[in-house]
């Protein structure tokens, strides 16, 4: 289990941020109706999962070349303390800075708006934990390319996965007017996500 959970935590991850509207399955459904054919919905689903591997692995290149350069207790006072304060900024702010795509985008524009949202959210930033086992256990080396590549490849999985479920499903039979009806606040689950990853740095250590 000590090797398994940061694994299990990567791939949990990725689903909790599939599951998230603001990562994508939102906007797909809203391809997807706009033009009046489910085509623009699976068509949306690999840009999604793109720019959101580009953000969630520079995250991990960063985590890996800090772990080269940087003592381990280090990074994560580090990254601790600046989770915190990205939970604070985006309980804030968050909710007033918006990435705007219209609904004639295309595949590059979709990848941007992905990349940008989830980089705007922190996303790889909540993987902070599980990375650190995964990417800082040893020194530097193959080994440690390859579990940053494998764990980066493992959660955009299972956000793609979770993001094509909640799409298909609210596409096909839910439809959009349900989220009127039975609306979760996710920003305000995300933000505590951020922060609660912040403490578990800071006080797991």
């Amino acid at each position: 289990m000590t090797q398994l959970w940061p694994w299990l935590t990567v791939a949990g991850l990725g689903a909790f941020h599939g599951a998230n509207p603001a990562m994508g399955w939102l906007f797909a459904v809203g391809l997807a109706l706009h033009r009046g054919s489910r085509a623009p919905l699976l068509w949306a689903l690999p840009p999604l999962a793109l720019g959101h591997a580009l953000s969630v692995g520079l995250v991990v290149a960063a985590v890996v070349l800090a772990g080269v350069l940087i003592d381990r207790g280090a990074i994560q006072l580090a990254a601790g303390v600046f989770l915190l304060g990205w939970a604070v900024y985006h309980y804030v702010y968050g909710h007033r800075h918006r990435v705007r795509v219209g609904m004639t985008t295309g595949l590059a524009g979709l990848t941007l708006w992905s990349f940008l949202m989830a980089t705007a959210h922190g996303a790889g930033l909540m993987l902070m934990p599980a990375l650190m086992p995964l990417c800082l256990a040893a020194p530097a080396g193959a080994g440690t390319a390859l579990a940053a590549v494998m764990a980066v490849g493992l959660h955009t999985l299972a956000m793609l996965a979770m993001t094509a479920l909640l799409a298909g499903v609210v596409y096909e039979w839910v439809g959009l007017a349900v989220l009127r009806r039975a609306w979760l606040n996710l920003d305000l689950l995300w933000t505590g996500a951020l922060a609660l990853t912040g403490l578990l740095l800071l006080i797991w250590r």
